[in-house]
Protein backbone atom coordinates (compact mmCIF):
# COMPACT_ATOMS: atom_id res chain seq x y z
CA UNK A 1 0.00 0.00 0.00
CA UNK A 2 3.10 2.23 0.88
CA UNK A 3 6.84 2.07 1.18
CA UNK A 4 8.07 1.70 4.24
CA UNK A 5 9.37 4.67 6.47
CA UNK A 6 11.43 5.29 8.94
CA UNK A 7 12.82 10.25 20.67
CA UNK A 8 11.59 10.44 22.85
CA UNK A 9 12.84 12.10 26.36
CA UNK A 10 14.25 10.35 29.48
CA UNK A 11 12.35 10.80 32.43
CA UNK A 12 14.01 13.43 34.76
CA UNK A 13 17.54 13.86 32.48
CA UNK A 14 17.50 17.12 30.48
CA UNK A 15 20.23 17.72 28.31
CA UNK A 16 21.83 20.83 28.00
CA UNK A 17 20.65 21.05 24.03
CA UNK A 18 16.39 20.01 25.52
CA UNK A 19 17.19 23.16 27.85
CA UNK A 20 18.59 25.14 24.89
CA UNK A 21 15.53 24.56 22.65
CA UNK A 22 12.95 24.50 24.60
CA UNK A 23 14.55 28.43 25.82
CA UNK A 24 14.46 29.06 22.21
CA UNK A 25 10.65 28.26 21.59
CA UNK A 26 9.70 30.29 24.94
CA UNK A 27 11.45 33.50 23.24
CA UNK A 28 9.82 33.50 19.86
CA UNK A 29 8.38 36.33 19.35
CA UNK A 30 5.09 37.56 17.99
CA UNK A 31 3.26 34.56 18.49
CA UNK A 32 -0.32 35.25 19.33
CA UNK A 33 -0.77 32.59 22.15
CA UNK A 34 -0.26 33.38 26.10
CA UNK A 35 0.24 30.20 28.75
CA UNK A 36 -2.61 29.88 31.16
CA UNK A 37 -3.65 27.26 33.51
CA UNK A 38 -6.22 25.00 32.07
CA UNK A 39 -9.18 23.95 34.58
CA UNK A 40 -11.34 21.11 33.84
CA UNK A 41 -9.81 21.08 30.08
CA UNK A 42 -11.79 19.12 27.78
CA UNK A 43 -10.10 16.06 25.14
CA UNK A 44 -10.32 15.38 21.87
CA UNK A 45 -8.89 12.47 20.31
CA UNK A 46 -9.75 10.02 17.20
CA UNK A 47 -8.99 8.52 14.08
CA UNK A 48 -7.79 9.73 10.72
CA UNK A 49 -8.31 6.99 7.71
CA UNK A 50 -8.73 7.02 4.17
CA UNK A 51 -11.34 4.86 3.06
CA UNK A 52 -11.07 5.00 -0.41
CA UNK A 53 -8.20 3.62 -2.81
CA UNK A 54 -4.91 5.34 -2.23
CA UNK A 55 -4.12 7.61 -4.62
CA UNK A 56 -0.46 6.91 -6.71
CA UNK A 57 1.70 8.80 -8.84
CA UNK A 58 4.51 7.37 -11.17
CA UNK A 59 8.06 8.62 -10.32
CA UNK A 60 10.80 8.46 -12.97
CA UNK A 61 14.13 9.62 -10.50
CA UNK A 62 16.89 11.18 -11.26
CA UNK A 63 20.10 9.38 -9.43
CA UNK A 64 18.79 6.04 -10.27
CA UNK A 65 21.25 4.24 -8.36
CA UNK A 66 20.21 5.99 -5.19
CA UNK A 67 16.30 6.67 -6.31
CA UNK A 68 15.65 3.40 -7.63
CA UNK A 69 13.89 3.25 -11.03
CA UNK A 70 10.66 4.14 -11.83
CA UNK A 71 7.47 3.24 -10.09
CA UNK A 72 4.19 4.17 -8.51
CA UNK A 73 4.42 6.00 -5.03
CA UNK A 74 1.16 6.44 -2.71
CA UNK A 75 0.48 9.99 -2.41
CA UNK A 76 -0.94 9.37 1.17
CA UNK A 77 0.84 6.96 3.77
CA UNK A 78 -1.76 4.24 5.52
CA UNK A 79 -1.40 1.05 7.55
CA UNK A 80 -4.13 -1.33 8.45
CA UNK A 81 -7.52 -0.40 8.32
CA UNK A 82 -6.66 2.37 6.09
CA UNK A 83 -5.66 4.97 8.74
CA UNK A 84 -3.48 7.80 8.12
CA UNK A 85 -0.09 8.57 9.30
CA UNK A 86 1.34 11.26 7.26
CA UNK A 87 -1.55 13.98 8.94
CA UNK A 88 -1.78 16.22 11.38
CA UNK A 89 -5.11 17.90 13.35
CA UNK A 90 -5.20 20.66 15.01
CA UNK A 91 -7.43 23.56 16.39
CA UNK A 92 -7.77 27.08 15.00
CA UNK A 93 -9.07 29.98 17.61
CA UNK A 94 -6.81 29.13 20.83
CA UNK A 95 -5.57 32.37 21.80
CA UNK A 96 -4.57 31.02 25.57
CA UNK A 97 -4.42 27.50 27.22
CA UNK A 98 -1.95 24.75 28.19
CA UNK A 99 2.06 25.70 27.79
CA UNK A 100 3.85 24.20 24.59
CA UNK A 101 5.17 20.93 25.06
CA UNK A 102 8.56 20.59 26.06
CA UNK A 103 10.92 19.96 23.31
CA UNK A 104 13.93 17.51 23.87
CA UNK A 105 15.05 17.72 20.56
CA UNK A 106 15.03 19.56 17.58
CA UNK A 107 12.44 18.56 14.82
CA UNK A 108 13.96 16.81 11.81
CA UNK A 109 13.35 16.51 7.95
CA UNK A 110 15.40 14.07 6.65
CA UNK A 111 16.35 13.43 3.08
CA UNK A 112 16.25 9.82 2.94
CA UNK A 113 16.30 7.83 -0.46
CA UNK A 114 15.04 10.45 -2.14
CA UNK A 115 12.04 10.65 -0.38
CA UNK A 116 11.67 13.56 2.64
CA UNK A 117 11.48 11.62 5.77
CA UNK A 118 8.61 12.26 7.89
CA UNK A 119 6.27 13.18 5.00
CA UNK A 120 5.06 15.63 7.10
CA UNK A 121 7.32 17.46 10.02
CA UNK A 122 4.27 18.64 12.68
CA UNK A 123 6.54 21.44 14.85
CA UNK A 124 6.23 25.01 17.31
CA UNK A 125 7.63 27.75 15.76
CA UNK A 126 11.67 27.53 16.44
CA UNK A 127 14.09 25.80 14.93
CA UNK A 128 14.12 22.69 12.11
CA UNK A 129 17.09 20.56 11.40
CA UNK A 130 17.58 19.80 7.33
CA UNK A 131 19.74 16.49 6.89
CA UNK A 132 20.66 14.93 4.01
CA UNK A 133 20.97 10.59 4.10
CA UNK A 134 21.46 10.53 1.13
CA UNK A 135 25.30 10.47 -1.37
CA UNK A 136 24.14 12.36 -3.63
CA UNK A 137 23.13 16.36 -3.69
CA UNK A 138 19.58 17.09 -2.54
CA UNK A 139 18.60 20.91 -2.85
CA UNK A 140 15.75 21.32 -0.46
CA UNK A 141 13.31 24.41 -0.74
CA UNK A 142 10.33 25.47 1.57
CA UNK A 143 7.43 27.93 0.42
CA UNK A 144 4.91 29.66 2.88
CA UNK A 145 2.23 29.39 0.07
CA UNK A 146 4.50 31.46 -2.66
CA UNK A 147 6.86 32.94 -0.97
CA UNK A 148 10.56 31.35 -0.07
CA UNK A 149 10.69 30.23 3.49
CA UNK A 150 14.25 28.88 3.28
CA UNK A 151 16.67 27.37 0.28
CA UNK A 152 19.32 24.72 1.62
CA UNK A 153 21.88 22.83 -0.63
CA UNK A 154 22.82 19.59 0.92
CA UNK A 155 25.86 18.18 -0.97
CA UNK A 156 27.21 15.82 1.24
CA UNK A 157 25.95 12.80 3.04
CA UNK A 158 25.35 13.24 6.66
CA UNK A 159 25.05 17.20 6.63
CA UNK A 160 22.62 19.29 8.73
CA UNK A 161 21.40 22.51 8.53
CA UNK A 162 19.12 24.41 10.81
CA UNK A 163 17.23 27.24 9.77
CA UNK A 164 14.25 28.96 12.27
CA UNK A 165 10.74 29.05 11.21
CA UNK A 166 8.52 31.64 13.69
CA UNK A 167 5.92 31.89 11.86
CA UNK A 168 2.91 29.49 12.16
CA UNK A 169 1.36 27.81 9.16
CA UNK A 170 1.78 24.82 6.68
CA UNK A 171 5.21 25.04 4.15
CA UNK A 172 5.80 22.98 1.07
CA UNK A 173 8.58 21.62 0.91
CA UNK A 174 10.62 20.63 -2.45
CA UNK A 175 13.84 19.19 -3.99
CA UNK A 176 15.11 21.33 -6.93
CA UNK A 177 17.33 18.26 -7.45
CA UNK A 178 14.84 16.05 -7.93
CA UNK A 179 11.37 16.92 -9.07
CA UNK A 180 9.47 13.76 -7.55
CA UNK A 181 10.13 14.96 -4.23
CA UNK A 182 7.75 16.85 -1.48
CA UNK A 183 6.64 17.19 1.68
CA UNK A 184 5.13 19.23 4.19
CA UNK A 185 5.99 20.83 7.51
CA UNK A 186 3.23 22.13 9.78
CA UNK A 187 4.68 25.24 12.02
CA UNK A 188 2.11 24.94 15.00
CA UNK A 189 0.07 28.63 16.08
CA UNK A 190 -1.16 26.98 19.78
CA UNK A 191 0.53 24.01 21.51
CA UNK A 192 -3.34 22.38 20.27
CA UNK A 193 -1.91 19.59 17.37
CA UNK A 194 -1.42 16.45 17.44
CA UNK A 195 0.43 14.26 14.43
CA UNK A 196 -0.50 10.56 13.39
CA UNK A 197 2.32 9.34 12.74
CA UNK A 198 1.89 6.77 15.43
CA UNK A 199 -0.91 5.11 14.36
CA UNK A 200 -2.98 7.09 12.71
CA UNK A 201 -4.55 7.84 15.82
CA UNK A 202 -4.34 11.54 17.50
CA UNK A 203 -4.95 13.45 20.90
CA UNK A 204 -4.95 16.77 22.29
CA UNK A 205 -5.53 17.04 25.91
CA UNK A 206 -6.34 20.24 28.07
CA UNK A 207 -8.39 22.13 25.76
CA UNK A 208 -10.18 24.81 27.39
CA UNK A 209 -14.16 24.84 26.93
CA UNK A 210 -15.38 26.71 23.95
CA UNK A 211 -15.87 26.50 20.44
CA UNK A 212 -13.38 26.02 17.41
CA UNK A 213 -12.58 24.93 14.25
CA UNK A 214 -10.77 21.74 13.92
CA UNK A 215 -8.65 20.82 10.91
CA UNK A 216 -7.37 17.97 9.51
CA UNK A 217 -4.91 18.32 6.77
CA UNK A 218 -2.56 15.84 5.24
CA UNK A 219 -0.45 17.11 1.55
CA UNK A 220 -2.73 15.48 -1.14
CA UNK A 221 -6.06 16.08 0.42
CA UNK A 222 -5.37 19.61 1.66
CA UNK A 223 -7.16 20.94 4.79
CA UNK A 224 -10.60 18.92 6.45
CA UNK A 225 -12.72 21.18 8.88
CA UNK A 226 -15.41 20.81 11.09
CA UNK A 227 -16.60 23.74 14.11
CA UNK A 228 -16.28 21.77 17.38
CA UNK A 229 -17.96 23.05 20.67
CA UNK A 230 -16.16 21.39 23.81
CA UNK A 231 -17.32 21.22 27.45
CA UNK A 232 -15.27 21.10 30.60
CA UNK A 233 -14.07 17.96 31.41
CA UNK A 234 -15.66 15.83 28.23
CA UNK A 235 -13.46 14.09 25.78
CA UNK A 236 -14.87 14.17 22.63
CA UNK A 237 -13.96 11.28 20.20
CA UNK A 238 -14.11 12.01 16.27
CA UNK A 239 -13.33 9.78 13.25
CA UNK A 240 -11.84 11.87 10.34
CA UNK A 241 -12.64 10.12 6.48
CA UNK A 242 -10.34 11.97 4.61
CA UNK A 243 -11.97 10.55 1.80
CA UNK A 244 -15.01 11.66 1.91
CA UNK A 245 -13.95 14.65 3.32
CA UNK A 246 -15.74 14.20 6.49
CA UNK A 247 -15.25 14.62 10.39
CA UNK A 248 -18.04 12.99 12.35
CA UNK A 249 -18.40 12.63 16.77
CA UNK A 250 -18.36 8.54 17.45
Amino acid sequence: MKEQRRGTGAGIRVSAVALAVSALFAAQPGLAYDEAPVSNGATIEGEVSYSARVPTRKIIPNDPDVCGGPRDIALIETIEGGRVTDAVVYLEGVDKGKPWPEQTAVPRLDNVDCRFRPQIVVMPPGPVEIHNSDPVLHNTHSFYGGRTAFNIALPNQGQSIEKALRRPGILRVECDAHGHMSARIFVAANPYYAATQDGGTFHIDEVPPGEYKLVAYQEEVGPVETTISVKPGETVKLAVDLAEKAIERR
